[in-house]
């Protein structure tokens, strides 16, 4: 479905992507992951046509849309979230889920009445006359969804949907995130949260300082020394190995 093919990023002399290549097949939930500043939202925004690579080509469904601009990529099917979630403070729910909904749906009441459904599916239908401004931090990120959602994508790059929610509101949405895998929709997502990852992704695409690093099943990749050193820096592979054996 993706073919990501050895794209870079270039801003002045840093190399925020450097080749890096993944590949997405249809139907399935797959994680990328990293420390901060590897450049993951960099790649989303190169996928999603925000920011124009450097070098490298991007395929979706068999075209190179490498060049194209963010809305031809959401009317072939891309759909994304954002990780500082910025919802239309003064429209209701319905309202700025309707935003996403008049990609395919010209007319105002088919469009509300997708924000409806994608409302409830996300967990969103007791709020729909609600002014988003006064939604919760789980609101909020929920609103994100049902907005990229009601695009009706084919591909749904989430990028940290879960960051700052407590363990609950992550324990609620875990299901939700399942449900429209479900119902057709591949996911891409960029998360910290190592337990959603871990119970969510069948397979874990590791970025450090902007390379691709590891790639494949959660517990394998999370278990690479090249994984660990990224995150807890050099010799800590080494470090926790040692601690292992001392302890068992």
């Amino acid at each position: 479905m993706l073919a990501v093919d050895g794209v870079s990023k270039r801003f002045g002399g840093l190399m925020a992507v450097d080749s890096a290549t993944l590949s997405l097949q249809p139907g399935g939930i797959v994680g990328l992951i990293g420390p901060n500043g590897a450049g993951k939202t960099t790649l989303f925004s190169m996928i999603s046509g925000f920011v124009a690579p450097t070098d490298g080509r991007i395929r979706f469904d068999g075209t190179d849309i490498t060049a194209e601009e963010p809305h031809r990529r959401a009317e072939r099917g891309i759909g994304r979230t954002f990780q500082i979630v910025q919802p239309f403070a003064g429209l209701t729910v319905c309202e700025n889920i309707a935003v996403g909904a008049y990609l395919r749906h010209a007319k105002r009441a088919d469009a509300t009445a997708k924000a409806r459904d994608v409302a409830r599916r996300v967990g969103l239908g007791a709020e729909l006359d609600r002014p988003a401004g006064g939604l919760t931090v789980a609101g909020r990120k929920r609103l994100e969804l049902a907005r990229a959602l009601a695009t009706e994508p084919k591909l749904l790059l989430l990028d940290e949907v879960l960051a700052g929610l407590n363990p609950s509101e992550i324990r609620d949405i875990i299901p939700v995130i399942r449900g429209i895998r479900d119902e057709g929709v591949t996911i891409l997502m960029i998360e910290h949260v190592m337990q959603a990852v871990m119970n969510l992704c069948e397979r874990v695409y590791v970025l450090a300082q902007g390379r691709m690093i590891a790639e494949g099943p959660p517990a394998v990749v999370c278990a690479d020394a090249r994984v660990i050193e990224a995150y807890l820096g050099h010799g800590a592979a080494a470090r926790l190995k040692a601690e292992g054996a001392a302890h068992g």
